[in-house]
């Protein structure tokens, strides 16, 4: 989509008008919309409701940077980008409506509704839950048959099991990865609200509607007592313009830091060693799979066999320069290689031969059949070699790791679409 000057854009007719945003046509960009928020914060289905000046900024500085993470991830959302300090573009969808929640921690409507739970029992894996958007009902809470039985259809799309399943997936991905990107700023994510839509072009289902400090419940430090989302709103026992001030710092609190979730992380990387460059090409395939998680690599030739000295002269090298660092190594034949630099250095080592037709089955025994004190791993995928190695590095790097969950939630995806097309005999 060419770039549109912010000039340029036109509103168009107004689509939808909720309690805190407005939604409207955009003629010169086909195919899309434009979210705007406005200064308004509401509680109880806008039984309670005041004008919060600046929270249409926040709000949308909160939301932009939240899609910009996942969709940067590789979950499938609506947004498209931020358009100004209080609006932004996204696909035009029409809304599937149910709010999916995800919890990882009891608390609020969940402990009035199931007593006997006491606040701060943790769900694992986290618990989901659908609510259908019907104020004049107080938004009461469906089962997967409830939303499957009254066959919704949007965009010609039907919601079936197929789409709930979908559904209730990707808000537990989405809800783990921010919960993880959360962590470092030492703040828990205790549950949270999500809406999807049918994209009108693609016909897929995609994240949709909007992600800010209304969505979730955001503890500092895991204290209730600190809590920084809308709940410090809903507790008010009144609201005064002192109140409504420290409800705002909250707001902005959390928009200030979940700007700084997109700022990168300490970056590691993945250097790999081949025993000569006819391995190149075998190399190239463990490149190319760890740029699609974000991480540098390196190539290097060198022999444990014929150079040893080089090679540990090349271990040292990135050894010295403070950067977390995984060895693949990529030899074929008899590997000495990966089993070289398991001995000598702290950091992994992943072995990854380049197996032949003619003497493969025999080769890779140098890769598995080590000296005690070696803890070199195999993996025979080149894919696979680059997988493990952001497995390692997403340990304590969100954005890794945000992307290996996304990958995942796809693939579980892709195989449920599959599955439904053979049912249906459209494969």
């Amino acid at each position: 989509m060419a770039p549109i000057r912010p000039t340029e854009l036109k509103l168009g007719k107004k689509i939808n008008e909720g309690k805190t945003k407005e939604v409207y046509e955009l003629p010169n960009i086909p195919g899309c919309v434009l979210l705007q928020s406005k200064d308004q914060i509401t509680a109880g289905n806008a039984a309670r409701k005041d004008l919060m000046e600046g929270k249409a900024a926040i709000s949308n500085t909160t939301t932009c940077a939240v899609f910009q993470l996942l969709q940067e991830s590789g979950i499938k959302t609506a947004f498209v980008r931020k358009h100004s300090d209080s609006a932004f573009i996204a696909a035009h969808c029409e809304m599937i409506p149910i709010e999916w929640v995800c919890r990882r921690i009891a608390t609020g409507s969940f402990l009035k509704r199931n007593p006997g739970v006491e606040e701060g029992y943790r769900f694992y894996p986290p618990k989901i839950e659908m609510f259908y958007k019907d104020d004049a009902a107080n938004d009461p809470q469906w089962s997967d048959e409830q939303l499957i039985e009254v066959k919704f259809r949007f965009a010609g799309l039907e919601i079936g099991r197929t789409e709930v399943d979908i559904m209730a997936q990707s808000t537990r991905a989405i809800f783990e990865i921010l919960e993880k990107a959360w962590q470092p700023l030492n703040c828990t994510l205790v549950d949270m609200k999500v809406e999807f839509g049918v994209s009108v072009a693609t016909k897929e289902i995609v994240l949709a509607d909007v992600i800010d400090n209304d969505s979730w419940r955001l503890w500092p430090s895991g204290d209730r007592k600190q809590q920084k989302d809308k709940q410090s709103y809903r507790d008010l026992k009144e609201v005064t313009p002192e109140a409504l001030q420290m409800v705002k710092r909250n707001f902005e609190w959390v928009a200030e830091r979940v700007e700084m979730l997109l700022k990168p992380q300490s970056q590691g990387r993945v250097v790999v060693l081949m025993g000569s460059t006819s391995d190149l090409a075998h190399c190239e395939k463990i490149k190319k799979a760890c740029g699609s998680f974000g991480i540098p690599c390196e190539l290097r030739v060198t022999s444990a066999h014929k150079g040893p000295d080089e090679t540990l002269r090349i271990k040292a090298e990135y050894e010295g320069d403070g950067i977390a660092t995984v060895f693949i190594a990529v030899a074929g034949r008899s590997n000495g290689l990966g089993p070289v630099m398991s001995g000598n250095t702290a950091y992994p080592v992943i072995n990854c031969p380049p197996l032949s037709a003619d003497w493969g089955a025999q080769d890779i025994w140098s890769s598995l059949r080590l000296p005690s004190g070696l803890g070199c791993s195999t993996i025979l995928s080149p894919e696979g070699a680059a997988q493990f190695a952001a497995q390692v590095f997403g340990l304590n790097n969100h954005f890794i790791w945000a992307k290996l969950r996304s990958s995942m939630l796809n693939t579980w995806i892709s195989l449920k679409q599959a599955d439904k097309k053979i049912r249906e005999g459209t494969a």
